[in-house]
């Protein structure tokens, strides 16, 4: 009479042991469903959001396109023209409201794009330290009023031009001279520091990221050596790329450019640069033209942003994407 109970709760102690191994493995299962539909998501957002910027980039590289035709007579690039004009932050679902085969009304996510196009050479290219025996003194005093400009630290002008310097032993010793395609300026001595590629990885040369935050509104790391877009070069830049050039000075410059834009730096910037800053208004120093350009995309998604900046190097009708680099973000709520 004693053993129908004991086995009456072996048999309900194991029964509840089966329920909780079922419930277990069913939470299990569903718990790697649940990772799988987020991690293929997840996937999908991203292949999305690739192919979408490398449209917006092959739209920006239509865009320079048809400005080259426009200019094929006389090359001249300036902040009035269509590649200049920012594309402000819209619904994608705009961009595909005239394609009455695509749904614009689906419940899922909204998407935003945005971009724009910079002239790289609005920028003063740190190229121009190399070269010669040591860092021309012209272009060691403009990266030191440019460093003033930005209040960087005091020496960083002098950090900067070592440190390239280094990097580059064969564009600074003279047997290159700094133009060369990606950095081709010849191998990085065993002692020096690693070859940057561009303005971020300047920390490779001891600068920190708030001083380099700092300068990248007016300096650039590009490719080969270049001259500055007087149409499209802050005054800040235009200031400090010639001695006895104030802030006023180029200021007057930058506004009247914007009714005229510059079409010969000899004539033209003839009315408002000195006698002294046109003796240093080269060709291999100031244009009016452009070949190098950073193009932006951003797209936001939910709380996410990813951002694409591309390089982009025009030669005539050709434009060749030398660098892309993406940054994905977590936006604050």
């Amino acid at each position: 009479m004693t053993r129908r109970p004991t086995q009456r709760g072996a048999a309900l102690l194991t029964a509840l042991i089966i329920v909780t191994l079922i419930a277990s493995l069913a939470a299990g299962m569903v718990w790697q469903q649940y990772r799988a539909v987020q991690i293929e998501a997840a996937d999908r957002a991203r292949a999305q959001s690739t192919w979408i910027l490398q449209g917006a980039l092959d739209w920006a590289r239509l865009i320079l396109q048809e400005d080259a035709k426009q200019n094929r007579n006389k090359a001249v690039d300036h902040l009035g023209e269509p590649w200049a004009v920012p594309l402000a932050e819209a619904r994608l679902s705009t961009f595909l409201a005239a394609d009455k085969t695509v749904a614009t009304d689906d419940a899922g996510p909204e998407a935003f794009l945005s971009g724009s196009i910079e002239d790289a050479q609005s920028r003063y290219n740190l190229r121009g330290l190399l070269g010669g025996a040591k860092a021309p003194e012209l272009e060691l005093r403009v990266l030191e009023r440019l460093c003033s400009q930005a209040n960087a630290a005091p020496g960083t002008a002098t950090v900067i031009a070592a440190g390239l310097r280094q990097a580059f032993p064969a564009a600074a010793s003279g047997s290159g001279n700094g133009t060369g395609s990606g950095g081709a300026s010849g191998p990085a001595s065993d002692s020096g520091p690693l070859q940057p590629a561009g303005l971020d990885q300047l920390s490779w040369l001891g600068l920190d990221a708030d001083t380099i935050k700092r300068l990248q509104p007016f300096v650039v790391l590009l490719p080969k050596a270049t001259p500055v877009n007087l149409n499209t070069a802050p005054r800040e830049v235009i200031a400090a790329l010639f001695d006895g050039v104030d802030l006023a000075t180029a200021e007057r410059l930058v506004q009247a450019r914007k009714a005229k834009p510059l079409q010969d730096v000899a004539a033209d910037a003839a009315a408002y640069l000195p006698a002294t800053a046109l003796a240093q208004a080269t060709t291999a120093r100031v244009a009016v033209a452009s070949s190098f350009f950073i193009v932006t995309g951003r797209l936001r998604l939910d709380e996410r942003q990813l951002e694409q900046r591309s390089l982009i190097e025009r030669e005539g009708l050709t434009m060749k994407v030398l660098a892309r680099e993406r940054i994905n973000q977590l936006l604050d709520r």
